[in-house]
């Protein structure tokens, strides 16, 4: 099975609780064992994690490029400014899929830039906890694509 990680930033282990109406009412452990299912389904080993410190993020980042580990991001709030998660993105060896629960494009001006965005294999967002599962479908479909190859 392929280790793909599921790192997700600042506020995000929240979920249930914080903004119903933006985030929906799964919580944060109900999406992590959608993720685990869903990668069981997929013939992937995925392992959720969450943070809300920015340096603890680039380490996790660093630990998948060094390792070529696939990642699903949810890169929240950093997602707007993070430069270092950028650059640490910009060092991946295996795909990325950027995703977010709501769709940011459609919310406060703000939040329309990703700084992510050009350093990811792609984004995947609005479709609430289901954006996950697709990016986890993306990742299996890369790496079959790429074991085909």
């Amino acid at each position: 099975m392929t280790r793909v990680l599921v790192l997700n930033g600042p506020n995000l282990r929240r979920l249930g609780t914080r903004e119903p109406d933006v985030y929906g009412t799964t919580g944060f452990d109900d999406l992590a064992a959608l993720c685990r299912d869903t990668g069981r389904r997929l013939d992937l080993n995925v392992e959720v994690r969450q943070t809300d410190d920015e340096a603890e993020l680039v380490r996790w980042v660093h630990e998948a490029a060094d390792e070529r580990v696939p990642m699903v991001l949810n890169p929240a709030a950093f997602t707007h400014y993070s430069y270092s998660l950028r650059d640490a993105l910009a060092q991946r060896t295996a795909p990325l899929v950027e995703v977010h629960i709501s769709n940011p494009a459609a919310r406060e001006e703000f939040r329309h830039t990703s700084v992510v965005a050009g350093v990811a294999t792609g984004t995947i967002a609005g479709f609430g906890p289901m954006s996950y599962v697709l990016a986890l479908q993306a990742i299996a479909g890369m790496l079959a694509e790429e074991e085909r190859a």
